[in-house]
């Protein structure tokens, strides 16, 4: 069957990108040391991740759209154990679990599958992605050369690749999926395993391949994947990464777009200019495959997260997202950044590159073929000052740590640090509840509510001596584990002396722990991402006679990474001990008769649904007080924006919209003050901490509450109050685009749309500053600012200098109000010449209705 991949020719003629000719299906994939070969071809491929349960089945469509519309060829996305087979032996791919049906959208959008099945996946999800009942079969031992985790992970990689085939869902059976992976980041960690690891990596490929699925596997970050696994590379940059055999492709598995959020710490973000470059780079030195993780992170929804302490939003600062719009100028660059590769595609897969140093931090790399197609990539990866270049006879400007994509050797179509891509300023608007005009909140009135028992109230409670380990008791079925013992208080003991302090001391593995002493909350604790343990030390009064002492333990998602993760437990292990200030004398609780209950009784009764006749409804609502479940019904905030719900007032808890779990909430958990930027010098290496923002703020105050969960009145809101806050604070907010703006320089390159290597074309057309509403159905209706000559400021926060054209505003704005888009040239044809010998910007913000 032949290929119809699009490639791209004729550079003398003025291109469109914006039509490509759609995937054949019913391809023979393989590989050689350039590219992976999809019928007989070699193809140069942009990939991203979108994880199917972050997202809705009703989201997955305009997702997958959004992708296809930004440049990419293949959607990655892991395959979640845990999510899947629950229980041993039962199995669910149903509603937002259902694999096979976002596979076959990406078919239907005329996209590719990469399928990550692992199936251990990290993926900041609750316990790695393994189903916690593995832990509990005898003799096993994650991850290694041991005879029943093997077992297992082979029953459940060959189920997936049944699934997969039985739907004809591999390329060489028509379906979209070119290449699955297994096991992940094992190189990472594998010393920890000893001589295990080697004999466990070999059967975990040699297993995969006997799997026949007609497509290459690959292993990342594993240097020593056995043939014909490909190994392949995760990080911020991959450009200097060389595969294990020369026979095997370059491949990028993880670009990381950005970094994932964690509650407690400020919010992480990674500029479009260093992603770009990295891109570039990795093009540049030989790479055929890039996939961005994440290209649409999403939400962790439920009890999804690891971690510990991941945040409940999984935005990871990607191109589209966590609410599904488009992150601009993100998205934008990146689209024109493929585009730009794609036009070297023919020259790239033709050949090896060819790298030459042009000075100091300066290369020149050249895709040369005998046909006469030629492509070149010219870098300068310092990170100070820009630089000239001579190349082919031509002068080239090169900002710091940048990269020029050149198609045809000779002019450049993009510059990875100047961007003509829109960008977008979005906001979240609070939502007005219907029936009250004046009030700004939802959930003023109408609220119901339970008190979650303190201590134990279920008839499946236990009595067992000693302290127990928090995941081995409660198996993962809930984040709540009660410890609870009665102590007697004699009237001459020192802890009932007057003047004597008692201190009630608990150590515990985490996450988070609550004390309660005959009843009341005495005092609390948390752990944090890099530490998760807890130690509490609460004055405490106790009394004659009997005494209650009731800790409530809980996890905030399991760990998942890094050696024997699985073993690593939460949990009161203790001491937990009585100080007496008096005397000094100290009482070690930890080996006495504790009985210990899993889960909350509201667990137990199903409350979340929100069904229950349990409800009370009195005048006086309790506020901030623990252990509160709260329910309301609401009408859904008018409009199509995305829905967040903004958690202000409350403490930290769990919240579920008709029955949907929207995930654990915890606005109270403050990122600390220190590390973050107003602004992020893009120049330089990146690693996680060094782009952030948010410090001294809620690490998430807004969770994502998608449409399809709402109907238009009657939904069902309940929460889980563990620490006290006030329900009537809620409030809705919806995410709304509050401005578009663009800059661009008499110096950058044309819009990629318009490349023509044509000398004269490209004089006539020149840099073009091009806006678009981004919602079809809106047009500019407002200029907010205009200024051609030398302007200050980025996006929102554009002024003057004295350098600006009278004219600009007038100019933009008769090209552009009433449009849905407009493009105008950025010369001092346009505008005039306010300062001569200057190189000039054109800035705009506009609005859109």
């Amino acid at each position: 069957m032949g290929s119809c991949a699009a490639m791209a020719a004729g550079f003398g003629l003025l291109l469109f990108l914006a039509v490509t000719t759609p995937f054949c299906f019913g391809a023979n994939v393989t590989y050689d040391h350039r590219a992976l070969v999809i019928d007989g071809k070699r193809r140069v491929l942009v990939s991203g991740s979108i994880h199917y349960p972050r997202s809705t089945p009703e989201m997955w469509p305009d997702l997958i759209q959004k992708s296809k519309d930004g440049g990419l060829d293949v959607i990655e996305t892991y395959v979640f154990w845990n999510l899947h087979e629950p229980v041993r032996g039962q199995y669910d791919f149903e509603g937002r679990k259902d694999l096979v049906k976002f596979v076959k959208l990406v078919k239907e959008a005329g996209l590719l599958v990469h399928l990550r099945i692992g199936p251990y996946v990290c993926a900041e999800w609750n316990y790695g992605g393994f189903p916690l009942w593995l832990h509990f079969i005898p003799g096993i031992v994650l991850r290694t050369d041991n005879e029943p985790f093997k077992a297992e992970m082979k029953r459940f990689t060959a189920k997936i690749v049944d699934m997969m085939k039985q739907e004809n869902l591999y390329a060489s059976q028509g379906g979209p999926i070119i290449l699955s992976q297994i096991e992940n980041e094992y190189g990472n960690i594998d010393s920890a395993y000893g001589s295990s690891a080697k004999t466990y990596i070999n059967w975990a490929a040699a297993m995969a391949t006997s799997l026949d699925t007609g497509v290459p596997w690959v292993m990342c970050q594993q240097s020593d994947a056995p043939n014909p696994i490909i190994n392949t590379c995760n990080g911020f940059y991959c450009d200097q990464f060389t595969p294990n055999s020369n026979n095997k492709p370059k491949m990028w598995t993880e670009n990381w777009s950005g970094w994932f959020s964690s509650f407690g710490d400020p919010l992480p973000y990674r500029p479009v200019e260093d992603l770009a470059f990295s891109v570039a780079r990795f093009y540049q030195l030989g790479g055929t495959f890039q996939n961005y993780y994440m290209y649409h992170g999403g939400t962790n929804f439920g009890r999804s997260t690891g971690g510990p302490f991941i945040a409940t939003s999984y935005d990871y600062d990607a191109p589209i997202d966590e609410y599904g719009l488009l992150r601009q100028p993100k998205w934008g660059h990146l689209k024109d950044v493929h585009k730009a590769i794609k036009l070297c595609e023919e020259a790239m897969v033709a050949t090896d590159p060819k790298t030459t140093s042009l000075g100091s931090n300066l290369e020149a790399t050249v895709y040369k073929t005998g046909s006469g197609q030629c492509a070149a990539f010219l870098a300068n990866v310092g990170t100070q000052s820009d630089a000239t270049v001579k190349f082919n006879g031509n002068s080239y400007n090169l900002p710091a740590w940048s990269v020029s994509i050149l198609p045809d050797c000779k002019n450049v179509v993009l510059n990875t640090a100047k961007i003509n891509s829109v960008s977008t300023i979005t906001k979240f608007v609070h939502q007005p509840s219907k029936d009250d005009t004046t009030a700004t909140d939802a959930f003023g009135s109408g609220w119901s509510w339970i008190n979650e028992p303190i201590g134990i109230s279920s008839d499946s409670a236990f009595t067992k001596p000693g302290l127990l380990e928090q995941i081995n008791t409660t198996a993962d079925q809930s984040d709540y584990l009660w410890y609870s013992l009665s102590i007697e208080m004699k009237g001459d003991e020192p802890f009932l002396e007057d003047g004597s302090q008692t201190v009630l001391h608990v150590n515990s593995l985490g996450h988070v722990l609550y004390a309660f002493i005959n009843g009341k909350l005495a005092g609390s604790g948390k752990g944090g991402s890099s530490n998760s343990k807890v130690s509490i030390d609460v004055p405490i009064s106790l009394q004659p006679g009997k005494n209650k002492i009731d800790l409530l333990s809980l996890t905030v998602g399991l760990a998942n990474y890094g050696a024997f993760f699985d073993t690593r437990g939460a949990g009161i292990t203790g001491p937990v001990q009585l100080k007496s200030s008096k005397n000094g004398s100290t009482i070690d609780l930890s080996s006495q008769q504790w009985t210990y209950q899993i889960g909350l009784k509201g667990e137990e009764l199903g409350l979340a649904s929100g069904t229950s006749s349990l409800w009370t409804t009195e005048p006086t609502l309790p506020k901030n007080q623990p252990l509160v479940w709260y329910k309301t019904t609401f009408d859904a905030p008018s409009g199509s924006s995305p829905v967040a719900l903004d958690f202000t007032g409350l403490g930290k808890g769990q919240a579920w919209i008709n029955g949907q779990s929207i995930g654990r909430y915890w606005p109270t958990n403050i990122a600390g003050n220190s590390g973050c930027t107003d602004s992020c010098n893009y120049r330089g290496s990146y690693s996680a901490s060094k782009c952030l923002k948010n410090c001294g703020k809620p690490s998430q105050q807004l969770y994502h509450v998608p449409r399809s969960w709402l109907k238009p009145s009657g939904n069902i809101l309940v929460l889980f109050e563990e620490m006290g806050g006030n329900p009537t604070q809620l409030s809705f907010a919806t995410r709304e685009t509050q401005s578009i703006c663009s800059r661009i320089s008499e110096n950058h390159p044309l819009p990629v749309d318009m490349w023509t290597s044509d000398d004269e074309t490209r004089k006539t057309a020149g840099p073009t500053l091009s806006l678009a509403c981004p919602l079809a159905n809106q047009v500019i209706s407002k200029i907010r600012f205009a200024s051609f000559g030398t302007p200050r400021g980025t996006c929102g926060s554009f002024s003057h200098s004295r350098c600006s054209s009278k004219m600009a505003r007038s100019i933009v704005e008769k090209a552009c109000i009433g449009s849905r888009s407009c493009s105008i040239g950025v010369s001092v044809n346009t505008f005039g010449d306010p300062c001569a010998g200057i190189t000039k910007s054109l800035a705009v913000e506009a609005s859109c209705t």
